[in-house]
């Protein structure tokens, strides 16, 4: 997706966190270095069909968004089209079990192939003079639901593919990757719609499809030895189904064991002000059609988004060198230089300062969300912390769909301006919470972290008490 990556988007599950892989039949292990990694076959094949696909994401995002407010005018109809592309969010935690009990490279060919013929309704009702909103909301659903399965579907099959020793390297690539495309093809998308119209776009979005479909076709995914066991008894017993209720209540028990380690902790708080900074990021995804359209039009738009993924691409490469800064402080001025940042967007008496401005603002989300990345591999359990991950992204990014459908009343009443300034108190509230919470702003530095001064506890002592 889009720009609905927010602070937390950087807590995705680690991929060799309890995963069984085979190693893959590629060139890479007759190497000893980083390089390697590009001479594997199936890692560039699927890099490359991730990079085409977030493409196609990142446009039809810009291009529906768009198209709901240009046909209806309404920043309450825009804000329920985006609040049903951001319920990826919301459903994360149900994605997981349902692709590790799915074929791996069919459901990933296959879920680019129903997004690619899925968007082409759009221009053929276009072309037939039926497109309407109606339309648009009928085919929305289904291209989320397609993309449900991207994120855990990375995290299943980057293992299978790549030698263990090389998975860190192999994820950083992909986020990297991610996050520059949600800079440039926003960006472009908006300049796309303004020259060439927004059902164009489509047509060029579904060509993107039929090439990702294609080189995740090339991938050779491995087994893993669990559906290698899966199998076997499936063969022997000749019922499939006997292990879905064991299945799902290891499922639920794995989700108390991390809600367990998660309680008493500071990230309970955190999250929580994670929560309120992204309902407001949702109230303004819903409004910055209008918005845009106010200051200039789709291509203002597509630079505002542009900006936001320009603003947390900086962020995210300064973050390296703010581990030594204390963690508490960092998000007290990090939120409150945001915060001021995009209340000066709204006020700037030029489009183009208000979009530098907009992009500044999300510098400190972009690093926040590494270094909370960083902190979660360095205070958790690594037994835990894929599920860990899960639940507190889950938590925090709930209310991105919230605040879209709020977002779009909202504007109805107050205007868009006023909204998009109102929604600056996202970063502020972070702000000031920290400043009334002292535990939380005497946090120590991410290089310096323990768990006991985020309050973690092993399990085993947890038992204990």
């Amino acid at each position: 997706m889009t720009a609905a990556d927010t602070a937390e988007s950087a807590e995705a599950p680690d991929t060799a966190d309890g995963t069984d892989a085979t190693a893959p039949a590629t060139e890479v292990d007759e190497y000893g270095t980083n390089e390697s990694l590009w001479r594997n076959r199936d890692f560039r094949r699927f890099f490359a069909g991730q990079f085409v696909t977030n493409a196609g994401d990142s446009l039809y995002t810009v291009a529906v968004l768009w198209l709901v407010f240009e046909l209806s005018g309404s920043t309450v109809l825009t804000g329920i089209a985006n609040a049903v592309l951001l319920l990826p969010w919301l459903l994360q935690i149900l994605a997981g079990p349902v692709v590790d009990r799915l074929p791996l490279r069919p459901v990933l060919v296959g879920s680019q192939l129903l997004q690619g013929v899925v968007v082409l309704a759009l221009p053929l009702a276009a072309a037939t003079g039926n497109l309407s909103v109606g339309v648009i909301f009928a085919v929305v659903p289904l291209l989320t639901l397609a993309t449900l399965l991207m994120a855990p579907m990375q995290a299943t099959i980057v293992p299978r593919i790549v030698p263990d020793e090389q998975l860190s390297g192999a994820n950083s690539a992909l986020a990297t990757v991610t996050l520059g495309l949600d800079m440039v093809f926003d960006a472009l998308g908006g300049a796309f719609v303004a020259v060439f119209g927004a059902t164009a776009l489509f047509l060029f979005d579904a060509g993107t499809f039929a090439l990702a479909a294609l080189l995740f076709a090339g991938v050779a995914v491995s087994r893993s030895a669990d559906e290698e066991d899966r199998a076997d008894g499936a063969h022997d017993s000749g019922d499939s189904d006997a292990d879905d209720e064991p299945i799902l209540g290891a499922y639920v028990a794995d989700l108390r064991d991390g809600i367990d380690v998660l309680r008493g902790t500071v990230f309970v708080e955190l999250v929580a002000t994670t929560a309120v900074a992204n309902l407001a990021t949702g109230v303004t995804l819903a409004v910055l059609p209008a918005y845009g359209d106010a200051l200039g039009g789709p291509a203002v738009y597509g630079a505002l988004l542009g900006a936001l993924g320009v603003g947390r691409l900086v962020g995210s490469l300064l973050a390296p060198s703010l581990e030594g800064i204390a963690y508490g402080r960092l998000l007290f001025v990090g939120n409150a230089a945001g915060a001021a940042c995009w209340l000066g967007a709204v006020v700037a008496p030029s489009p183009a300062l208000t979009v530098v401005l907009f992009g500044l603002a999300w510098v400190p989300a972009g690093a926040s969300g590494v270094l909370t990345a960083t902190l979660n591999q360095t205070v958790f359990p690594t037994d835990l912390l894929g599920r860990v991950s899960t639940i507190k992204g889950t938590a925090s990014g709930a209310t991105l769909p919230l605040g879209s459908l709020v977002g779009g009343v909202v504007a109805e009443v107050l205007g868009t301006a006023t909204t998009v300034g109102l929604a600056a108190f996202g970063f502020g509230f972070t702000a000031l919470y920290l400043l009334a919470r002292p535990r939380l702003r005497r946090l120590p530095p991410v290089a310096d972290a323990d768990p006991a001064a985020f309050g973690v506890t092993a399990p085993s002592d947890r038992e204990g008490k």
